[in-house]
């Protein structure tokens, strides 16, 4: 059928104009097509688990819950999970997409059995935990080893980890779902998440469940977070780490604990702005008050910064710690708060770092707003509801999400870097990279999967699939 005018009336100044639309002809539809892929993007997936040695070391950890006779290997039931997430599944059933075609994903299990895994899982929990968190530990190792100068820390600067806690809404009434602080109901996770810096994304290296009552500053959930965080990164980069977090993180006990002798961490924190500190910003001269950066490095206008340290009583709190005030000019419309000085809004933040300009300190403090980012990510991945109703369970759901994080953290680090595809968010990698369809073509023995010519991201694909190809299997 061709293209046909259609008139259309509209009124203008009382009179009519007529304006063509063009339409085609009815597309109709069957399921009746053979060897056709979607998802066929997912193949990149696919190589990370194989290159970073993921698919091993889960199945080596889990073999212990697997039943005797049993078809489905664990390992493979959890890769499969985690793919099924970054590929935007928020439910154990989403898993059906990957089921659906073999060729690509190999066999798959059916929900019951992917059912019955969680709840073994669920029942050994710390020892379940411990097995999901040593496997990706192991993996993550090889996937920096393979970026090579690309991963974090090769430079030999601090690998900054973020801390930040986020709620996740209940909509029923799920195990230790509670009433939050921003007055709804569900979860109130901590996470950890390891920054890529502004040309990449973010690792999480902790997603800890908590009640939704849980405390913004409750000092031993940070710590837990912390040493679950600290694990995750190869032995010889955990003194090389800069923790940031928050003012809910400022608390004697949580400060005291990152500076332990011995533990060589370096920390930014944010600080509670005390009448003690209101005063001592105002005894503070003009001439103590040095420019702010913006994210660029540039001076930012209407901002500046100020060491407070020898202005206070710093009794209790650990040797070395420093005190660092930020005072900016509130934008247009905004309100005050009490606890703000001479109509500026002020910030404190802590810090054990001795050397570099307060500018530069601020700013790096400033930067940890990227794990918000991280998190909105994560809740693109699985993390915006928890399925499941029992608490562990939903536990072994948040590993699962942080599992799929990781598959994309690494598939960007180690096949896409030096492209803007590297700072893709999950959303657009599925609309660009994994959405595209696909044929898979037999011929001398070998698969090849065959995607269309015009789709405008077909190049990137292939690039990244020849990189991650390139790469050798851990043996």
């Amino acid at each position: 059928m061709g293209l046909v005018e259609s008139p259309v009336h509209t009124r203008s100044e009382g009179t009519f104009q007529v304006k063509s639309i063009a339409s085609r002809g009815k597309i109709t539809a069957s399921a009746d097509a053979a060897g056709l892929l979607s998802h066929a993007g997912a193949l990149l997936l696919l190589h990370t688990l194989r290159v970073t040695g993921l698919d091993r070391v889960l199945s080596a950890q889990l073999e212990r819950w697997r039943p005797e006779r049993a078809v489905h290997d664990p390992g493979k039931i959890v890769a499969d999970l985690a793919v099924s997430l970054a590929l935007g599944g928020d439910c154990l059933a989403d898993i059906a997409v990957l089921r659906a075609q073999p060729d690509l994903f190999g066999p798959v299990a059916s929900d019951p059995t992917v059912s019955r895994l969680i709840d073994r899982l669920a029942r050994d929990e710390a020892k379940a935990l411990n097995a999901l968190r040593t496997a990706r530990a192991l993996a993550r190792e090889r996937a920096w080893d393979l970026a090579g100068t690309r991963a974090p820390g090769s430079d030999g600067e601090l690998i900054p980890l973020d801390l930040d806690a986020t709620i996740v809404i209940a909509h029923s009434d799920k195990e230790h779902a509670a009433p939050t602080w921003k007055h709804t109901f569900g979860f109130h996770p901590m996470t950890v998440f390891a920054d890529h810096g502004p040309q990449g994304s973010g690792e999480p290296l902790a997603i800890v469940l908590r009640a939704g009552n849980a405390g913004s500053n409750t000092a031993a959930d940070h710590i837990e977070a912390t040493r679950l965080a600290l694990a995750q990164l190869p032995k010889h980069r955990r003194r090389q780490v800069l923790i940031r977090t928050d003012s809910g993180g400022g608390t004697h006990e949580f400060l005291t604990w990152l500076a332990k002798p011995g533990r060589r961490l370096s920390y930014s924190i944010g600080f509670t702005l005390t009448e003690q500190v209101q005063q001592a910003v105002l005894r503070l001269p003009k001439s103590a008050w040095t420019p702010a950066y913006d994210a660029d490095r540039q001076v930012r206008p209407g901002a500046w910064v100020a060491e407070l340290t020898g202005l206070l009583d710093l009794t209790g709190w650990p040797k070395g710690m420093r005190v660092i005030a930020r005072k900016e000019r509130p934008h247009p419309g905004a309100q005050l708060r009490f606890t703000d000085v001479d109509g500026n809004r002020v910030t404190c933040f802590v810090t054990n770092t001795k050397q570099g300009q307060l500018a530069d300190l601020e700013l790096r403090h400033r930067r940890r707003a990227r794990a918000e980012d991280r998190i909105r990510c994560a809740k693109d991945t699985g993390l915006r509801n928890l399925p499941l109703h029992h608490f562990t369970r939903n536990q072994i759901w948040c590993e699962l999400v942080a599992l799929a994080c990781e598959l994309l953290a690494w598939m960007q680090l180690l096949a896409l870097a030096g492209t803007a595809a590297r700072t893709y968010e999950p959303k657009r990698l599925r609309l660009r990279l994994f959405a595209v369809a696909g044929r898979l073509v037999r011929g001398g023995r070998r698969l090849r999967l065959r995607i269309a010519a015009r789709w405008p991201w077909a190049r990137d694909i292939l690039t990244a699939l020849t990189r991650l190809q390139a790469l050798p299997a851990p043996t």
